[in-house]
């Protein structure tokens, strides 16, 4: 019988320690799934780990959907579809990536309760050995890619395309960006920002780290442990005008020098949050420098499908820092609490 990670019903509420980690279990003899008019059985082959996952698997308040018993957590994962239900678009044996949310491309941002995003609330998740998926939440996968650099796209290169290509500021060529750290979305957003023509600007605490952003696309680096006002050297970099463009994953520990980084009329885009909490008033750095902030989250299927796409076009590959077995889930989590990977972390589901 199958088996899969799930969330005990009680347990630690702190995201931000590893005692949340109490709260996932093993199960065995999980009732394999059958898939209805419209949908397939996938095999997950592999799922990446987000900072939201230890947020749901905590069952922490501060995400703002209550976790429901005995779910499987993680939105990201790819696999092979097993069995094809009525109707289906899809073939047995076809490689296909999991679209994270639920999210048509003909309406509005959804809430995170209309978005039905996958591995929260009562949506079971990636982090178990089948799972039964409507058609239209699933992405042909590149030929090119591994399952785990497969499972490292859909929440990091979805959120990268969703900000670079989807915003208020449409991308071009020559554009300068500025991408925070080499976490999973910085990383993709280095390697997408660069492939697609933009001079990439990236920031880290450590120089090994900035070696990795080089390699990935980026122009400029700076060490912001060796430079705390690291939006003064960014400033130097761009001769005075700042970046059209900051993704800021760190929240209000650094929103503040990513409004001093951009240019007058400039766009920051809030994917994230580690860092703590901070209180900063940034309204003038928005009012007088004409620059909008955006946040960011969800991800639609058709930002999948770009993904996609860059990925083939430029043969790229998502910077993987470390795949952990199956049995070794709880030990990969930790590392995802660390915050020192490059890349993203994955689990093996089984190749």
């Amino acid at each position: 019988m199958p088996s899969a990670w799930q969330i005990a019903p009680s347990g630690p509420k702190n995201w931000r320690t590893l005692e949340g980690l109490d709260n996932l279990q093993l199960s065995h003899g999980v009732p394999k799934p059958v898939p209805g008019s419209r949908q397939v059985l996938v095999r997950i082959k592999a799922a990446g780990l987000n900072a939201r996952d230890m947020m749901v698997i905590s069952r922490d308040p501060i995400y703002p959907i209550e976790t429901q018993p005995y779910l499987s957590p993680c939105a990201d994962g790819a696999g092979m579809i097993e069995e094809a239900g009525p109707d289906s678009q899809w073939r047995v044996g076809d490689r296909v990536v999991l679209t994270p949310m639920d999210w048509p491309e003909n309406k509005d941002v959804p809430t995170l309760e209309e978005s039905k995003g996958m591995g929260a609330g009562a949506i079971q998740g990636t982090l178990r050995e089948y799972a039964v998926v409507d058609d239209d939440r699933l992405v042909r996968a590149p030929s090119h890619l591994s399952f785990a650099e497969l499972a490292a796209l859909p929440a990091a290169a979805g959120t990268a395309v969703n900000a670079l290509f989807y915003g208020p500021q449409p991308f071009k060529k020559g554009m300068t960006i500025l991408a925070q750290g080499t976490g999973g979305v910085s990383a993709c957003v280095i390697q997408i920002a660069a492939a697609a023509g933009a001079t990439v600007v990236a920031t880290s605490s450590a120089d090994e780290k900035l070696e990795t952003a080089k390699k990935l696309g980026a122009t400029h680096v700076v060490n912001y442990r060796k430079t705390p006002e690291w939006s003064e050297e960014v400033l130097r970099i761009t001769n005075g005008r700042g970046v059209d463009h900051v993704l800021d994953v760190a929240g209000a520990g650094t929103v503040e020098q990513s409004l001093l980084s951009t240019r007058h009329g400039g766009l920051v885009s809030v994917i994230g949050f580690l860092s703590d909490s901070k209180q900063v008033d940034l309204i003038p750095l928005l009012l007088f420098g004409a620059k909008t902030m955006r946040a960011i989250f969800q991800v639609r299927k058709d930002m999948m499908e770009k993904v996609v796409d860059l990925y083939e076009e430029h043969q790229l590959h998502p910077p993987v820092a470390a795949v952990y077995e199956w049995k070794d889930a709880k030990q990969a989590f930790r590392t995802l609490n660390n915050q020192s990977a490059i890349g993203k972390i994955v689990i093996s589901v089984g190749e």
